[in-house]
């Protein structure tokens, strides 16, 4: 089962430039989250999101129901999107490894996932770590014509937030080398950065905040 580390960020989202997106939290779920919320579900993470391009997407966190949408999305990804996200291999995801994706604790493992108004996936951001750690690696990846529009960044921001929440302190994203797309994305939130490896791919650290203090404002880079 590939770890979440080797999960890239999608590089094209360092180009975006979103003024005036907003979101609306809560709206009432749709009926696809309301059905089948495992213990522990947290409903507050939920938004309505407007983007840059005055389309809107549908945040939630992942249901274990979104198993086979998850896996017909990655069978029908083009490669280029499966190199970003995979770091330049294509995975062979079994029925187990799935479930693994799907079935988190939303607490040191979360995931997010945008559905556009049918109801399809578009981007999906997650974290994982362990119960012991409060350092947390992080992947985000987004449909192709859901790029340079700000889901990457308003999914990076909910994301960082919910982790602030749960007394996680640090985030480890993987990229491959000369990315400078994703670089921007993480430069962009603001936070303290810090590069942990480069040979062929970088591994960076951002420093969330204390709760309590200035929450995550990821910004379009210059």
């Amino acid at each position: 089962m590939p770890c979440i580390r080797r999960e890239n960020w999608d590089m094209d989202e360092g180009r975006v430039a979103h003024p005036g997106i907003t979101e609306v939290r809560p709206t009432g779920s749709r009926p696809r989250a309301r059905s089948g919320r495992p213990t522990g579900y947290p409903a507050e993470l939920e938004a309505d999101v407007l983007l840059s391009d005055g389309r809107h997407v549908h945040v939630r966190p992942i249901l274990p129901s979104d198993g086979p949408a998850l896996a017909a999305a990655v069978a029908s990804a083009d490669a280029e999107t499966l190199r970003l996200r995979f770091l330049g291999w294509r995975p062979v995801l079994d029925d187990a490894s799935f479930r693994h994706l799907v079935e988190v604790d939303y607490q040191r493992r979360l995931a997010l996932v945008a559905f556009d108004s049918a109801d399809r996936g578009v981007g999906i951001a997650r974290y994982e770590g362990r119960p012991d750690e409060d350092l947390v690696e992080i992947a985000i990846a987004v449909d192709p014509d859901w790029r340079r529009v700000g889901l990457g960044h308003r999914l990076l921001t909910i994301l960082g937030e919910a982790a602030a929440t749960r007394g996680i302190r640090r985030l480890v994203a993987a990229y491959s080398v000369g990315n400078h797309d994703v670089e921007g994305l993480l430069r962009s939130c603001g936070l303290p950065y810090r590069t942990l490896a480069t040979h062929g791919v970088v591994e960076v650290q951002l420093e969330l905040p204390p709760i309590g203090s200035t929450n995550l404002a990821v910004q379009p880079p210059a």
